[in-house]
């Protein structure tokens, strides 16, 4: 039996998140060879190249021909592949990758603020309470001890208001190309942006150190910022973004998992407490979970 659009939505939500847990581990295990702007711009040229072969593959070149498609790719690009994604990769510098995957969850609050909150609609008692947890949580990997604050937690955290916006051009750039044809000119548009803010903060890296990254580098391209983003990019397409991202919300279990056993970096007792009100949150934001009308 064929699965209808909504289910298609959802499996390929599933399909992200699974891939996408390995995001922060594989950008982390890359720093080792070059910095962080350096290994986006790398993975993002790789990625773009990947889309470029499936487009001419399926002979989608005449997409490109579309105004408005520029127009709505180069936000997207602004948003997501440059201010999402170089705040992600600078802030994983300075933190842990299991701390990344959970700040990003704060994204569930940033979508449901640009989605629901700025478009004027009522504020019902259970979106009030998943805002506040979602708050709580965030407060608590962000303080740990509330002795300080990380500065690459900040950074992710900051990262998590840009990828609304962009995921709202996405939407409208998927009702006029396909999901390859976006990801290849996001991709393009992208690169020489980053490697130009590269340039301006210092960092620099030999064509040796980019081949001893390269596994890290074309995992991140191909399979993370590539067939991962198509799943993500075709899911909106067929859901709303804050059901989707309710969906993803136990991606970082999955990262502390695989951190802990690829990286031996164990969970503590921060970054599980702050699951509990995250998770609450997302359910209680995408009406996964609502309190009783008695």
């Amino acid at each position: 039996m064929a699965l209808s659009e909504k289910k298609k939505g959802e499996w390929s939500v599933l399909s992200a998140m699974a891939i996408g847990a390995f995001f922060p581990i594989v950008t982390v295990l890359s720093y080792a060879a070059v910095p962080s702007l350096i290994s986006l711009g790398w993975s993002t040229l790789v990625a773009a190249l990947f889309f470029g072969a499936v487009i001419t593959y399926r002979k989608r070149w005449k997409e490109l021909a579309q105004p408005l498609l520029w127009k709505y790719v180069a936000l997207v690009t602004l948003f997501i592949s440059i201010l999402y994604y170089g705040l992600y990769y600078i802030g994983l510098t300075y933190t842990l990758p299991g701390n990344a995957a959970i700040i990003a969850l704060f994204e569930v609050f940033t979508s449901f603020l640009f989605f629901n909150v700025f478009r004027h609609e009522r504020i019902s008692f259970d979106y009030k309470v998943g805002a506040l947890l979602m708050v709580i949580g965030a407060l608590i990997v962000l303080g740990k001890d509330f002795s300080r604050i990380n500065i690459g937690d900040l950074l992710i955290l900051a990262a998590t208001a840009s990828a609304p916006i962009g995921n709202f051009f996405q939407q409208k750039a998927r009702n006029i190309a396909s999901s390859e044809t976006i990801l290849f000119l996001r991709g393009m548009l992208a690169v020489p942006a980053i490697f130009l803010f590269a340039y301006i903060f210092g960092q620099h890296a030999l064509m040796f150190n980019v081949k001893e990254a390269a596994l890290f580098l074309v995992i991140n391209g191909v399979i993370i910022l590539g067939i991962s983003k198509v799943l993500w990019i075709e899911a909106i397409h067929r859901i709303s973004v804050t059901k989707a991202m309710a969906l993803q919300s136990f991606g970082p279990l999955l990262t502390l998992f695989l951190a802990w056993h690829l990286l031996h970096q164990a969970p503590n007792v921060w970054q599980l407490a702050s699951l509990i009100p995250l998770i609450l949150g997302t359910l209680l934001l995408t009406d996964h979970l609502r309190f009783s009308r008695r």
